[in-house]
């Protein structure tokens, strides 16, 4: 197993990799996206609505790696563009594209392939490394939405923080914050049944369910 896929989730599962399973894992992601954003509302000043769709984003990337995450993601778009009820409120349309949200939904790809890149590296046995790295990511689908916002639809500079950043950033915080506090976690976990040596995760005791979600830092063994 190559140092990246080591530290890819989905590669640590005891299941041969091949053209396949990358299909199936790419179309099973673009689909969890669909999903997630199906969960959300609309606030009354903002023509963006807010959903779960970047928690898929991050978590596509972080999960898949930067390749598969980057393809999850444009499936998802082509789906969309397709006519698929994929986009939020059920909505499947290339106009969707192009509309006031589009320039969220275009920077998706990349924000998977960012976060899997930086997880490929390692940044995934660290909560304060992968929170960094997906904040990042957050933070670039954001600048892309709201800037799309400012060019395309001319909203007034003074505006386009407060209707395409912050009704958001309670919400990303959040994705953010569970994605890194679980994931490293269930890394070093993964780690602990493989009787790998990560260097970071080494001397590192394997952790129960119910420490993947303790706020508490994992006890070294003496």
């Amino acid at each position: 197993m190559s140092n990246a896929s080591a530290n890819v989730l989905i590669d640590r599962i005891p299941v041969g990799r091949n053209v396949a399973t990358d299909v199936i894992w790419v179309v099973a992601f673009s689909l969890v996206t669909a999903a997630c954003a199906q969960i959300g509302f609309h606030l009354p000043y903002t023509p963006v609505p807010i959903t779960g769709q970047t928690f898929a984003v991050l978590l596509s990337g972080a999960v898949l790696g930067w390749k598969r995450g980057f393809l999850s993601q444009v499936t998802y778009l082509a789906e969309g563009a397709a006519g698929l009820p994929v986009f939020a409120g059920a909505a499947g349309s290339v106009l969707h594209l192009v509309g006031p949200a589009g320039g969220f939904l275009l920077c998706f790809p990349l924000a998977a392939a960012l976060v899997g890149f930086l997880a490929e590296s390692g940044m995934a046995r660290s909560a304060w490394k992968t929170a960094w790295a997906l904040a990042v990511a957050d933070l670039l689908i954001l600048v892309g939405g709201a800037a799309w916002l400012r060019l395309l639809f001319n909203v007034p500079f003074t505006q386009v923080g407060l209707l395409g950043i912050c009704p958001f950033l309670l919400g990303e915080g959040i994705k953010v914050t569970l994605v890194a506090r679980v994931l490293p976690r269930v890394m070093r976990w993964l780690d602990e049944t493989d009787g790998e040596d990560t260097g970071s995760s080494a001397d590192v005791p394997p952790l129960s369910a119910s420490e993947l979600f303790d706020v508490d830092s994992p006890k070294t063994s003496n």
